[in-house]
């Protein structure tokens, strides 16, 4: 993903996601010259003007999910060097980043991504008390966090945050919300000035405005009004802009549900977007009328999210606990991925649900708040039912590596047990247990869904709580017991193929 070219054009960037690296080749050649490992899942990147230092975004945090402080990270690699010379932290309940620029005079860099409110109980929507649209600037020259704004309003959410560009001349930052079909453009002096005059602390105030939510910098990210005044926030006429580029005063958001290009004129008062088709107008199967439905925040409240604001736009995890309502209140869990979720009932860590038909439909209900014809959630069934699994990056030319056969050995034999419970097919006999991974949030008497570990390499972090941020310390630390699978007999370097066998699933 992410094709970066160099200044002078003799090097291209490409950023593998899967692999969570980054590697430099040379453009005549199409020689690797280093590939360097960075956060997790890194989506997009840009260069600094000089070329030395490229910024990535990474699409999901590192980290265990019950941390009190939970975000992704911008990844800084210098280029010369070709290493990873910092990581950047955002916001805590950073996640799903998507886009990522840089000013015209190499000063800042700007991130779209989710800021969840993944500590509250999901009890309501209104003023982003579960998710709200970040923008962060990030400070170059300190490659630090400047600051992070959000792209909501009081009463509508700005759902799914996705492309972000900044015009040469400088003047204007514009971002793409792929889930309310709009875009933002805000004046980035006027942004900037702005920031500037933001005290670190009261103290350091001269004349408080005690009229604004915002009185010191650590107020921003939560300050629903900070961009009134300088930013303008126009509907485009196309569904789900994913991708942005500028041509002389206009900017272009390519439109990835509706074939077509949204055209926003930046100096123009009060015109109206234009619209570009890129193809006939045809009816959409079901499956891809499905796929636009979880990618849609116009089916919740407000805008406020869509199902992709919790499982990113493929139906997958966004790495984070939530705290919905389905099993009570003050027990969160780990957002699971979709992947085979109608063919492994029933659903949710506790079996709440009797199938993955009545979740969607009850996340339709609790999680957005609204009402929908019965042909949304139809739609949705569809889609998801689709969902087929990626080949794992761990896989040596489609097949198994040495350690991971080893692996697959020691997850097949009796005495280990993991296959009892993860039949090969499914990898799940569909039934629950005490793994003995309750925690402090948990009843006595919880017993716990047993997963699917089809694609198991991409849904870190794991268990229920997601408390174990690598299968390593799901399989040792978070294994005492001997309840999830009879691992403590086994030598480090077994621990290890059985690693690498469960990241090849």
């Amino acid at each position: 993903m992410a094709l970066v070219p160099s200044p002078d054009g003799k090097r291209l960037y490409v950023c593998n996601r899967f692999n969570n690296s980054v590697s430099a080749y040379d453009a005549q050649t199409g020689r690797e010259i280093f590939s360097v490992a960075v956060a997790r899942e890194p989506v997009a990147a840009v260069l600094t003007p000089d070329g030395r230092l490229l910024f990535v975004a990474n699409h999901l945090h590192t980290g265990r999910a019950d941390a009190d402080v939970v975000a992704a990270e911008v990844s800084v690699v210098d280029t010369t060097a070709g290493k990873e010379i910092k990581r950047i932290p955002l916001p805590n309940g950073s996640s799903l980043l998507r886009g990522v620029c840089i000013s015209p005079d190499g000063k800042y860099v700007c991130v779209t991504h989710v800021l969840a409110r993944f500590h509250l109980p999901a009890t309501q929507l209104e003023r982003g008390w579960m998710n709200t649209s970040g923008l962060s600037l990030i400070d170059v020259a300190q490659m630090k966090l400047l600051n992070t704004v959000l792209l909501d309003n009081v009463d509508s959410g700005a759902a799914n945050p996705w492309a972000v560009a900044w015009t040469g001349d400088g003047k204007f930052i514009c971002a793409t919300h792929a889930g309310t079909k709009e875009m933002s453009v805000i004046d980035a002096g006027a942004l900037l000035a702005k920031l500037a005059k933001l005290p670190e602390s009261l103290e350091l105030a001269r004349t408080p405005d005690y009229s604004s939510a915002t009185r010191v910098a650590a107020d921003v990210p939560n300050d629903l009004a900070f961009l009134v005044g300088v930013r303008k926030r126009i509907k485009l006429d196309g569904r789900g802009p994913r991708a942005l580029a500028f041509a002389g005063k206009k900017a272009y958001a390519a439109n990835y549900f509706s074939d077509s290009l949204g055209v926003v004129d930046l100096e123009a008062t009060n015109a109206p977007p234009a619209s570009i088709s890129l193809a006939a107008p045809q009816e959409s199967s079901l499956v891809r009328k499905g796929e636009f439905y979880f990618n849609d925040a116009s089916i919740c409240f407000q805008g406020w999210q869509s199902c992709a604001s919790c499982h990113s736009s493929d139906a997958r995890v966004d790495g984070l606990n939530w705290d919905l309502l389905n099993d009570g209140i003050g027990n969160p869990k780990n957002s699971k991925s979709l992947l085979l979720s109608y063919q492994t009932p029933p659903t949710t860590s506790l079996s709440v649900r009797e199938d993955a038909y009545m979740s969607t439909r009850a996340g339709i209900r609790h999680i957005l708040f609204t009402v929908q014809p019965p042909e949304v959630a139809t739609a949705l069934d569809e889609y998801l039912k689709s969902l087929k699994p990626i080949p794992s990056p761990s896989l040596v030319n489609g097949r198994l590596s040495g350690a991971a056969q080893r692996g697959e050995k020691v997850f097949q034999h009796e005495s280990v047990g993991c296959a009892e419970c993860h039949p090969q097919g499914l990898y799940s006999d569909l039934e629950s247990y005490d793994v003995g991974t309750r925690g402090k949030f948990d009843k006595p008497t919880d017993l716990f869904d047993t997963p699917t570990l089809v694609e198991l390499w991409r849904t870190a972090p794991y268990l229920h709580d997601g408390s174990a941020a690598t299968l390593r310390e799901l399989l040792t630390t978070r294994n005492a017991e001997d309840k999830h699978g009879k691992t403590r007999q086994l030598t480090p370097a077994q621990i290890d193929d059985l690693v690498a066998y469960l990241l090849s699933l």
